[in-house]
């Protein structure tokens, strides 16, 4: 199990001492997962912890509070995938003007050497941190040096088209509808959590009830309809076909939602917060000249979903964990 855990105080003695992966790691995407990666192997190395130091909000949120972000892996989704990829404990460090404002100095000595109290940092070749980026990597090395912790830095991981992979690579994927390639990308299925809240019923009425999520309303996923896992509170999966959208047909007005119909499910899931896993893009919203019309199509995503879905296969460990 991963913990959370703040930034701003010491950590428990247990796991003090330990290897810090540090960095964002918005998606926790392949790229993201070479630099944890090196953190895991180094703690085993030293029979110590192994623990994650992010940041919340993104920094862009605060530095451009304007432009809106498409955050892929809020904090509990991402501390989920921190800890199936084996990590203890995310320390969620709250990023602040004030924060930003800290010299590279203040960053080592209070919130490494304080707080956390590491044996070793591992991070991407291009971290910096500080007032105005003044700490870079080699100062991180020069300040290990000086108190004791040991610095690994990772190279820029690149895909099989000797692409860098990066959070805005996946970002504009998935606002193609390309669930694909960015699950090629994350190493894993794009995955959403949320609680199932009421709506219409319009679906139980025509045979497909969905369960209903409202995603942040960032979430600059393409609207239309998609091939999907859907992961309950008690962890058990069904296969299911969701839709993502403002339902044209039924609701010209209404807000972005996420709507799934479970495959051979029947019950009551209001009030569980579970995840949805994208496989495959299926087409967008179209309005229809009525509900019979709809009902067909549906039952045409229904086929269409149920035969990409059997196919499939994990792409890696942390697909299988996640989506599988």
């Amino acid at each position: 199990m991963c913990v959370r855990l703040p930034g701003d105080r010491p950590l428990p003695e247990n796991l003090r001492g330990g290897v810090v992966a540090i960095g964002n790691f918005d998606g926790v995407h392949r790229g993201h997962q070479a630099v944890l990666g090196r953190a895991l192997g180094q703690a085993q190395k030293q029979g110590v912890p192994a623990l994650v130091l992010t940041f919340d909000p993104h920094p862009r949120k605060v530095f451009r509070p304007d432009l809106p972000l498409f955050v892929l892996t809020p904090p509990a989704m991402k501390a989920k995938l921190l800890a199936r990829l084996g990590f203890a404990a995310v320390v969620e460090q709250a990023f602040t003007r004030e924060f930003a404002a800290n010299s590279a100095e203040t960053f080592v000595n209070s919130i490494l050497e304080a707080n956390l109290g590491i044996s070793h940092a591992v991070t991407g070749f291009n971290f910096h941190f500080g007032k105005d980026r003044q700490g870079g990597p080699a100062y991180l090395m020069e300040a290990g040096t000086r108190n004791g912790f040991g610095v690994t830095l990772v190279d820029a991981f690149r895909d099989e088209d000797a692409c860098i992979v990066s959070s805005s690579r996946i970002r504009s994927l998935l606002s193609e509808g390309d669930a694909v390639q960015a699950a090629g990308l994350l190493g894993y299925r794009f995955t959403v959590e949320a609680e199932v809240v009421g709506g219409q019923k319009l679906g139980r009425t025509l045979g497909f009830p969905t369960a209903n999520m409202r995603l942040p309303a960032e979430t600059a996923l393409k609207e239309g309809i998609y091939a999907v896992r859907f992961r309950r509170a008690d962890g058990t999966l069904h296969d299911a076909v969701a839709s993502f959208g403002r339902r044209p047909t039924v609701d010209d007005n209404g807000a972005p939602l996420l709507e799934t119909f479970l495959f051979d499910f029947s019950g009551d899931l209001y009030g569980e917060v579970c995840d949805v896993s994208f496989f495959g893009y299926l087409r967008g919203e179209v309005k229809f000249d009525g509900l019979d019309p709809l009902v067909a199509q549906m039952k045409r995503d229904e086929a269409e979903a149920r035969a990409l879905l059997a196919g499939v296969r994990p792409l890696s460990e942390l697909d299988s964990a996640v989506a599988f």
